[in-house]
């Protein structure tokens, strides 16, 4: 094992939080070398705190797993805002949207992922949602709040509650228009 201290390789430096497309957020903790089949490799080592899961991830790898560093601040409030949108769900077979989602989700993109937040938000006074809506829902909220929660330095729960309010604001599927009403009255 190599020893820990704070090194830069491609960017990226230990102590760093990035995303990983296929996990979300995770903290380098260290670069190491380890020699496999003969050959000296290079490894980001990446604590995922909340999976319990560590990954070890090659510097030659890390463009081709589309390893990024955090959103920025601008990224995070138009992600904010996509969710306040109304949801955009296609007239196709569900499982073909799922894999759609699936996607998204695990392209790491905080915009897409919050594209899938906005289409499979269910309020209260919408019917119930399928088992696997409800899967990639979750999943995919969970990614958008960990990202925020550490690019604006706020706990999971405040993350959670900030876009919770933002999918308030967003046209209900089903809802009535009393508020657009309101606003054609205030324009005239």
């Amino acid at each position: 094992m190599a020893t820990k201290k704070s090194v830069q390789r491609q960017g990226f430096k230990t102590g760093e939080f990035v995303v990983y497309p296929a996990h979300g957020v995770g903290q380098i903790t260290g670069i190491e070398e380890q020699e496999v089949a003969g050959i000296s490799l290079e490894l980001f080592v990446i604590n995922f705190e909340q999976d319990k899961l560590t990954l070890r991830v090659p510097l030659a790898k890390v463009k081709s797993v589309g390893m990024r560093k955090l959103a920025e601040e601008t990224v995070v409030d138009k992600a904010l805002k996509t969710v306040t949108g109304r949801a955009r769900v296609k007239r196709t077979m569900w499982s073909r949207r799922a894999q759609e989602y699936e996607a998204k989700i695990n392209s790491g993109d905080l915009i897409s992922i919050a594209e899938v937040v906005r289409d499979l938000f269910r309020s209260e006074e919408q019917p119930e949602q399928s088992y696997s809506e409800r899967q990639l829902f979750e999943a995919a909220i969970d990614r958008m709040s960990r990202e925020i929660s550490v690019v604006n330095k706020i706990s999971l729960t405040e993350a959670l509650k900030l876009i919770q309010k933002n999918l308030a604001k967003s046209p209900r599927r089903g809802a009535k228009s009393d508020d657009a009403d309101d606003s054609e009255e205030a324009a005239a």
